[in-house]
Order: C-alpha cells, then structure tokens, then sequence
C-alpha cells in the first residue's frame, strides 16, 4: 500500500495519453505542380469559360429564335403538289430586289422556301436573301444573312466567337478554349489521386461523396464529380473551337495543308471553251455583267438531282465565263450530305465531282466536329447536350469560386477574403529528367496554342511575384532577437 492510501488522500487521475499525430503525407512533386496550376487557371480563366458557356449556352436556342422570328420567311404556310420551275421563282425574286447578282440558290422543298441570295458589294461576306414560296412563287419577305445564317443566329454566333468585338474580341474564345483542355484533364487527374488515395475511387469518381459533412469537401465533391462527368464534352469543345481559332486555328490549318487533309476542291474549268463573239453569251451562261439566264438553274438542277444529290442543296452559278455551276448538298443532320458536283448548264452534263466519303479523315472530323460544336449534327438532340454542358461547366466554375472562399483563414488574426493558393515547389522537387521534358512538351504546346503558352507565362510571372511577396512578408512580421549584453 502506498503512503498515498495510508495518508487517505485522493488518488490523482492518471492524465490522458496524448493520441499520436498520424504521419503527414507529403505530396508528390508532381501532384503539387498540376494542383497549383489548376488553382491558377482556374481562378485566372475562369472568367473567360463563364462568359464562354453563357455565350454558348445562348447560341443553342438559335434554330428555335430564327422559327420564332423568322418562320414566316423561312417556311410555307402550306405545302402545294410540286415546285414551279425555278425560273419562275427566281424571277419573283428579281423582281423584289432588282440590285446585286445572284450568289446563291437553295431550292425549296417540303416545307422550306426557296432562297435566292443577291451579292451586293456594300454587304462584303453577307448577302441579300429573298425567300420565295416555291409552290405559288410568292416573295415571303428579305434578310441580309452571313453564310446562311439569320441576322439573329449571326449576331449570338459573333457574341460567342468574339463579343462583337472583330479580331481582338477572338482573342477571348480562343484563351477560353486553350484552357478548357487543360483544366478539365488536370481536374480529373487530381480528383482520381485524392480518390485512389483515399481508396475510394470506384465508389465517389462519378457519385459525389456526401457523407463528408459540409463545407469544403462536400463542395470539392460536386466539384470534381460533375467535372468528370463534363470531362469528354468539355475536350470535344476545346478541340472544336480551338480548329477555327484565330492563332491555333491558323496553325491547325497550317497542318492540313501540310498533310493534304483539306476538304477537296472540285474542278470548274471548262474545256473547249468558244471564242467570244459580240453580243453573245460566254460558255457556262456567265454573261458580262452577272446576269445569268433563271432557264438555266432548271437544267442545272435536273443534272445534279440525276447524278444522285438529293435533299437540300445550294447551286453557285459561274460568275465568270470558262466556268462550270457547283451544286453542293447541305444537309449537315447526321448522317450528313456533302457531296458537289461541277455542271456545264450549256448541256447540263457533269464535268466533276467530289463525294464526301473520299474526303480526306481529317477534313471528315473537322467538318463534323463544327457542326456538331454548333449544335447541328444530331438536331435538338445536339442542342440539349450543348445547353447540359454549357450549365454544368458553370455549376463547377461555381463550386470552383466557393471552394477558394470556404477555404479562407477565419481566426481573428488571420482572416482573408479567400483561401491561400497550393504550397508551391513542385517543380524543385521534380527530378530533373521530368523538368526537361515538361519544359519540352509545354514549349511545343505552347508554340501550336500560342495564347496557352503566354498565358502560361504570364501565371508563372504572377506566381513568382506573389512567392517574393510572401517572403517579404515573412521577414518583416519574423522578431529580431536583442542583442546580448556586453556586445
């Protein structure tokens, strides 16, 4: 028996064992480089996607926008036995709008109306448009329209290319675009690590993790759920729009033309063309002037239907003599109808063609991607997948935004307005063979997606600038110990 007992006094509790603190885990160099770019991106050209996706989200209603203000015009009221000759119809048109020479030509059918484009040089790219019923050849009302396209469908598809804004205003989609890749690839990566990590990954990578409580994590779980769900569209969308892009594009292009993978030309050269007396016509009914015979479109398209282009078309007369039509098919519906053929309207024969299976497999993509990327290739179908991922990407921009803000120090001493960025050095603990081929790879990308590898430039200058910063910081807020006495 101990004194303790003897003397009567109370046994002291034991104190608790301090529980052990579990063993950090340091994060691999290159988990922490991908995080601290993906934080910097996506606070940086965040901005961008989200004008982006509502731009873009605005552009899928345009089909429904043009039946709404302009259905009138661009439909029958009712649908007659069959088409007048298009002389007739073009004749109308004529006579609506006496200017300009004739561009284009949509025959109508069903229940579309035919469309007769007039090239005035005031207009540049655009065109006149008179829309003609083909059954009664009545003019249902005029457009100015830029490759087809409404005046309303022209003016969402200039908000999202380039707000309005000409050349300088491409610069924003194509940042936007550059970037989307980058941040959706580097989003799942990290989520997949911190999932792997956690050894949940098949169970939370598609399926948000709620049982985590609130705050940060039930948000980075929406987060990067949503996220890899977006995670293929959101790539198609970068790719797409990257291909008609100011600068990528133009390198884009640069590689076709490199590889011969452009969408062939077709010949309109005419052999044997007849010397050219006075008064008469040039061979391929181009006379002087631009006035062509309405006869003629008749012929031209009784040739092309003959040779198998069915469904809508558009026939170009031959502006200039020794010239043959092209008559090319537009159905951009899946599955699509591209095929063209070059017409001389002197003897309606076929002197070329081009069938859109021989085209090359690029140009095939790319072709299909555009329309696809425009919400055409598989009609509303097309529109609603557009709209759900022009929506989610905002929902994970959203979390992305809450995120920094729910991660914000909020002791008295410490409050800020949001959370600090990722530890930085990543990259002095990468070996070094890792840092010459990042430097590689990231100098090529740079050089094919020129607004990438500034940009990229331009976060590892402010990274730099805020890391001195906070050195500087610190060293003012470190005491100075007092020097000893006697010194």
């Amino acid at each position: 028996m101990s004194l303790t007992e003897l003397s009567g006094a109370p046994t002291p509790e034991p104190a608790p064992a301090e529980p052990p603190t579990p063993p950090t885990r340091r994060t691999s160099p290159f988990g922490a480089l991908l995080l601290r770019l993906h934080f910097y991106a996506g606070v940086l050209v965040a901005p961008f996607l989200v004008v982006a996706a509502l731009t873009g989200l605005a552009y899928t209603v345009a089909p429904q926008l043009d039946g709404a203000l302009y259905g009138d015009r661009l439909t029958v009221g009712a649908r007659g036995d069959r088409p007048l000759p298009l002389a007739d119809q073009i004749a109308a048109a004529r006579a609506a709008h006496p200017t300009g020479t004739i561009a284009t030509v949509q025959p109508g059918d069903g229940d579309r109306t035919t469309r007769v484009a007039f090239a005035l040089p005031e207009l540049g790219e655009k065109v006149r448009t008179v829309y003609v019923d083909p059954y009664t050849a009545e003019v249902r009302g005029q457009l100015t329209t830029w490759f087809g396209s409404t005046p309303a469908t022209t003016w969402l598809d200039d908000l999202h290319r380039n707000l309005h804004l000409g050349a300088v205003g491409r610069h924003y989609s194509e940042l936007a675009a550059s970037w989307l890749w980058v941040l959706a690839l580097g989003g799942l990566v990290l989520w997949w690590r911190r999932r792997a990590a956690s050894r949940s990954a098949a169970r939370h990578l598609f399926v948000p993790n709620l049982s985590t409580g609130r705050g940060v994590r039930r948000t980075r779980g929406w987060h990067a759920t949503t996220g890899v769900w977006l995670v293929v569209g959101l790539l198609f969308l970068s790719v797409t729009g990257l291909t008609w892009s100011r600068y990528a594009g133009g390198n884009f292009g640069a590689g076709l033309d490199a590889l011969d993978a452009r969408s062939p030309e077709i010949s309109t050269s005419l052999t044997a063309v007849p010397a050219e007396t006075g008064g008469g016509h040039h061979h391929g009914d181009a006379p002087a002037g631009g006035v062509v015979d309405p006869a003629a479109f008749d012929r031209v398209l009784a040739a092309a239907r003959t040779a198998g282009l069915s469904g809508p078309v558009e026939m170009t007369p031959a502006q200039e003599p020794g010239t043959a039509w092209t008559v090319t098919q537009i159905d951009n519906t899946w599955p699509v109808a591209k095929d063209r053929v070059a017409v001389d309207p002197a003897g309606a024969t076929i002197t070329a063609r081009s069938d859109f299976a021989d085209w090359p497999l690029l140009a095939k993509l790319s072709g299909l991607g555009t329309q696809a990327h425009m919400g055409v290739l598989f009609g509303p179908v097309n529109q609603i997948l557009l709209a759900a991922l022009a929506l989610g990407l905002l929902c994970v921009i959203l979390w992305g935004y809450r995120m920094w803000w729910q991660r914000r120090p909020t002791r008295v001493d410490r409050r800020a307005l949001v959370g600090a960025p990722p530890a930085r050095g990543g990259v002095r603990r990468l070996p070094l063979w890792a840092v010459l081929l990042g430097a590689a790879v990231t100098v090529a990308v740079g050089w094919a997606l020129p607004l990438f590898g500034l940009s990229l430039l331009a976060f590892g200058a402010v990274d730099v600038i805020v890391g001195v910063v906070s050195r500087r910081r610190r060293a003012d807020l470190t005491p100075v110990s007092p020097a000893p006495a006697g010194s």
